[in-house]
């Protein structure tokens, strides 16, 4: 059975899409899946050990290059190639008019969430297939119940990410080490600076070496600001998600705001503490593992005492 997956972005959405992934490989006999994922999340979707095709669609790029001919050629190429797959079943798990676009370009048939369960309503028009799926739960199981709807079994076991990513760090550290991971796309679910540097100046005290990766010109002077003064603090290279990944299976712990990275590594098995400050944990915390811990909620950032002391005891 060919299966098709549009959860095109952001990086959480993509990792939260991991576990039914992981259960329709496992449930769905002979099922065969591809995955349709913005470029820059497609080395994420690729770490999947039950993914056989990634499709890269390029959107964010494509929308701001619209006079150009060679943006319309390359989105004509996509269309054909993808034209070229029929799918048993297209499943799209994003519930945006953009994915539900995208999904409508595929051949075979189309799920997603009804209109009360769709992010945005509208999308559920372009779909064969609706399915009621209560929006007050658990991104990844929103996820797992909308792909068990479509494919007619009922979500349940534990939750497995599927995500592989095997060799050594891509950078020299001193383990052990933490992954600090400060950076995040809105700025009310930001950590104070000086938080981190309470965090890591006790990590440091403790004898691990913080590790502060970035992703734009930005986030890497914030994260130069946090390190400055603290003894071994590292701000590294610009790295790729696929070496992100990597880094992270050979961390000793991770602490991040509610940033994709922080839920790529708990999906990773890294112990992990999640910092809220402008978002609903219960909603998109850090999900499915005994070694992750949510901390915070909207407008309540919690303090870096409470911060260490979940990371303490996820050291133990």
């Amino acid at each position: 059975m060919r299966i098709l997956f549009v959860k095109t972005s952001s990086l959480g959405d993509v990792v939260h899409n991991c576990p039914a992934v992981s259960e329709v490989a496992r449930r769905v006999p002979g099922a065969s899946i591809d995955w349709m994922v913005e470029e820059p999340f497609a080395e994420v979707a690729a770490l999947h050990a039950s993914v056989i095709r990634v499709i890269p669609v390029a959107i964010r790029r494509w929308r701001g290059a619209l006079a150009s001919a060679a943006t319309w050629s390359e989105f004509g190429e996509f269309r054909r190639a993808l034209r070229r797959e029929r799918y048993d079943c297209v499943i799209d798990s994003q519930g945006l008019v953009k994915s539900a676009l995208l999904c409508a370009l595929a051949s075979g048939p189309k799920h997603g969430f009804d209109r009360a369960g769709a992010r945005e309503p509208f999308a559920a028009r372009f779909y064969d297939q609706r399915h009621a799926v209560p929006q007050a739960l658990h991104a990844v199981e929103r996820n797992r119940r909308l792909a068990a709807a479509a494919l007619g079994y009922a979500a349940q076991g534990d939750c497995d990410y599927g995500l592989r990513a095997m060799g050594e760090a891509p950078i020299e550290v001193r383990p052990p080490f933490a992954l600090l991971l400060t950076m995040t796309s809105r700025g009310d679910k930001l950590w104070p600076e000086e938080h981190w540097r309470s965090l890591a100046a006790a990590l440091e005290a403790r004898g691990l070496q913080s590790v502060f990766p970035w992703g734009s010109e930005q986030e890497r002077r914030r994260c130069a600001r946090i390190a400055a003064g603290i003894r071994g603090a590292l701000v590294p290279r610009q790295m790729t998600l696929a070496e992100l990944a990597r880094l992270m299976r050979h961390a000793r712990v991770a602490a991040g705001v509610d940033t994709g990275l922080a839920h790529l590594a708990a999906a990773l098995g890294v112990p992990a503490v999640g910092i809220y400050c402008g978002s609903d944990p219960a909603l998109t915390g850090l999900y499915g593992s005994e070694r992750a811990r949510n901390l915070g909620d909207s407008g309540k950032a919690p303090a870096a005492k409470e911060v260490l002391e979940a990371l303490e005891l996820l050291l133990r």
